[in-house]
């Protein structure tokens, strides 16, 4: 299976819902699996456009839920890659909390998903293009991405903590 060499821009994805009552809970509060279903499509999508393919779900971690998103609020969903591996990307979600009566947007929710590209066949892993951080941010992103990564193999026993070396040298002096 041959890498993709070429480098792309980090892709986003944005998209805007509105709280509903059929998406809340008895005490008017967004259900949580309704807001990861939207942040798994959200990752998807942005993981998509980067691959230029079908992505499915490999991995969520670090789900952040800050306060409750009641009934009648809007929310926006800020996906980005924010690095490639050989056939996945990892896709950073923000969640952002706004109405109506023009208050400022509030940070609520935030997680990694990890997406792996498919070939057309839907079955086969196919090789992902990488990323070109261009911005501060975007650079912290990818920087992070690995060790992140790490964490997410040994904590699932596909890597032993001997091999993941950028967690180990965070604990070197």
């Amino acid at each position: 299976m041959e890498r993709k060499t070429k480098l792309v821009n980090q892709s986003r994805t944005t998209m805007t819902e509105m709280i509903m009552p059929n998406d809340t809970n008895p005490l008017g509060s967004l259900m949580g699996g309704v807001l990861m279903r939207w942040m798994d499509i959200a990752a998807g999508i942005c993981g998509g456009k980067h691959c230029e393919a079908h992505v499915v779900t490999a991995s969520v971690d670090h789900v952040s839920f800050k306060h409750p998103i009641k009934l009648g609020e809007i929310i926006t969903l800020e996906a980005c890659v924010t690095r490639a591996f050989n056939t996945s990307v990892e896709v950073y979600v923000e969640v952002f909390v706004n109405n109506f009566e023009g208050k400022p947007r509030v940070k609520s929710n935030h997680a990694y998903f990890t997406m792996v590209a498919l070939d057309p066949d839907s079955k086969t892993p196919r090789p992902a293009p990488l990323v070109a951080p261009e911005t501060d941010a975007e650079f912290r992103l990818y920087e992070g991405a690995n060790r992140r990564r790490e964490m997410r193999l040994v904590l699932s026993g596909r890597m032993p903590i001997e091999d993941a070396v950028d967690i180990k040298s965070l604990f070197k002096g």
